[in-house]
């Protein structure tokens, strides 16, 4: 692996899919291309997928500081279960593949809980060494202001 596909920041960021960061969030955080790994999902919620993808960024690519941003107004505070389960029925899908659609689909109740909770998931992983900085960030979508909550 090249020394290019490398963080140049040696940074990994967690962060909602949510269109409204787009570009947004790096000039917010002061980075530009190459300098981290981004990943992105729906609610910024810490799967066993974002775990995979920060123990690759730690152990083949550098990575020493993670950081979450969660912003204000998302979109997975006030996600509606049902609707979407019925959704899906009209349209053919499944959704009883899982005993639980809502915490499937990642539902929170506040957007800095779950930042909170994310930073504390990650900094307690046992894959996920101690010397690894890892901290927690709302960015208020209307203001801009970038607000540390952990």
């Amino acid at each position: 692996m090249s020394d290019e596909a490398k963080p140049k920041k040696k940074l990994a960021i967690i962060t909602c899919m949510d269109s409204r960061l787009v570009n947004y969030l790096y000039e917010k955080l002061g980075i530009d291309r190459g300098d981290a790994k981004v990943i992105k999902n729906a609610g910024n919620i810490i799967t066993d997928d974002v775990l995979r993808s920060l123990v690759v960024a730690i152990y083949l690519l550098d990575v020493n500081k993670i950081i979450i941003v969660g912003h204000t107004d998302c979109g997975m505070k006030s996600v509606d279960v049902e609707n979407i389960k019925n959704k899906m029925l009209e349209r053919g899908a499944n959704p009883y593949f899982t005993p639980n659609l809502g915490q499937w689909l990642g539902k929170i109740n506040s957007e800095e809980e779950n930042v909170i909770k994310g930073v504390e998931l990650i900094k307690n992983h046992p894959a996920i060494p101690k010397d690894v900085d890892v901290r927690g960030f709302i960015l208020d979508v209307e203001t801009g202001e970038l607000k540390q909550v952990c």
